[in-house]
């Protein structure tokens, strides 16, 4: 089983313990073992930092953070060990490309866990229509 995650690009630190909550089940009620995450705000940040702990603990899983973009040469990573590039997304015009992974990370994934606040915007456009794919979708 995968999820993936949408959510603001401002995000509060006081949804870490929720998120931890959240993702522990998953991996231990709902047997999901990859997790597919972002890199465009802070609540990708928080989830990508809590993955990587979780890893530590539940050596089965796996995850990858979903770049949008090829790496140029000023970017958020050093260490490009937990990335991937989704196949096809290089054919994609980079005006578009925010979304086009979106839409590809919605696909590959059962689970959607969402951090959102407000109706408007990409997180939660993108929460609708995980809802309308019938995805199993937690908002924190």
């Amino acid at each position: 089983m995968n999820c993936t995650f949408l959510g603001h690009r401002d995000c509060p630190e006081t949804i870490k313990p929720r998120l931890r909550e959240v993702l522990v089940d998953l991996i231990t009620n709902q047997g999901v073992d990859m997790f597919y995450v972002g890199h465009q705000g802070q609540f990708d940040a928080y989830v990508h930092s809590e993955l990587k702990k979780l890893k530590q603990e539940y050596p089965q899983i796996n995850y990858a953070v979903v770049l949008a973009y090829m790496p140029g040469k000023k970017t958020e990573y050093d260490d490009y060990s937990d990335t991937m590039l989704p196949e096809g997304i290089e054919s994609v015009h980079p005006h578009y490309a925010i979304s086009w992974r979106n839409n590809w990370m919605l696909r590959e994934s059962d689970y959607v866990v969402t951090y959102i606040t407000h109706t408007w915007g990409g997180a939660y456009q993108y929460a609708e229509k995980a809802k309308h794919q019938k995805k199993v979708v937690i908002n924190l």
